[in-house]
């Protein structure tokens, strides 16, 4: 089943100078991949998930998730299907320091008055999901980096979105805290069959995905698959970055 369709996307800046940030892009994501868009700083990326998030209006083309368009909505009902149909991961984690970890991952359903002994019995399945029940009574301060993101994960997918959306979830982690992230948006993704699509700068990340988006100047520059083994889809991603071009610091 196809969880989201992308069809001739553009988005175009200015007034007197036009600048074209996004060229009539077309993709779809089918239900339970995992998908990494990569690219250079200015290529698109953040522009794309901002427009699949409805966080901003394209300049022409369609948004499609689960076959509702959600830039027809406004207001209140856009609102509702961006809490109930989204899921969020973010690099800099977004939890708020008033609440504890455990009210932070509960926040999403809290506000869509779910019941509380249903907010408690997913809360304990998403815990045990990413190995975060001892910590659910701790504030954001007195945890680590590694420790956040996988509470922000489980915030994105306690209320079992149709679309998970990360934009560099692994941007602030150190390299162990990195692999731990990534192998459990990997777990998340095959065993509850989260539907995800993540934006990221790092290889490593990315060969965790099934399939990788390039994208250059606006546009779809190259798309690859992983087979059987990760090492080898971790040396493709760096071959078809290194021809994408870009300061390797980027990467």
């Amino acid at each position: 089943m196809e969880m989201l369709k992308v069809s001739q996307l553009s988005k175009s800046y200015g007034k007197q100078v036009m600048f074209s940030a996004l060229n009539h892009i077309s993709f779809s994501i089918e239900a339970g991949e995992l998908v990494g868009v990569m690219g250079p700083s200015g290529s698109g990326k953040t522009t794309l998930l901002n427009m699949i998030s409805t966080v901003d209006q394209p300049t022409s083309g369609e948004i499609y998730i689960e076959g509702n368009n959600p830039l027809s909505l406004n207001g209140d009902k856009l609102a509702l299907f961006r809490r109930r149909e989204l899921g969020f991961v973010f690099q800099d984690f977004n939890l708020l320091d008033t609440l504890t970890l455990g009210e932070n991952v509960i926040l999403p359903l809290a506000l869509d008055g779910v019941p509380v002994k249903e907010q408690d019995r997913r809360l304990t399945k998403v815990a045990n999901i990413l190995g975060i029940k001892h910590l659910l009574s701790k504030r954001t301060f007195e945890v680590s980096g590694g420790e956040a993101q996988r509470t922000a994960i489980a915030r994105a997918i306690i209320h079992k979105p149709a679309l998970l959306l990360a934009d560099e979830p692994t941007g602030n982690l150190d390299s162990n805290a990195s692999r731990i992230v990534m192998e459990l948006f990997e777990k998340i993704n095959q065993e509850e069959q989260v539907t995800t699509m993540m934006v990221t700068h790092d290889p490593l990340a990315a060969s965790y995905c099934n399939r990788i988006l390039f994208i250059k100047d606006g546009s779809i520059y190259n798309e690859i698959y992983k087979g059987s083994s990760r090492q080898q889809f971790y040396q493709q991603i760096i071959d078809v970055l290194s021809l994408l071009g870009g300061a390797s610091r980027e990467f």
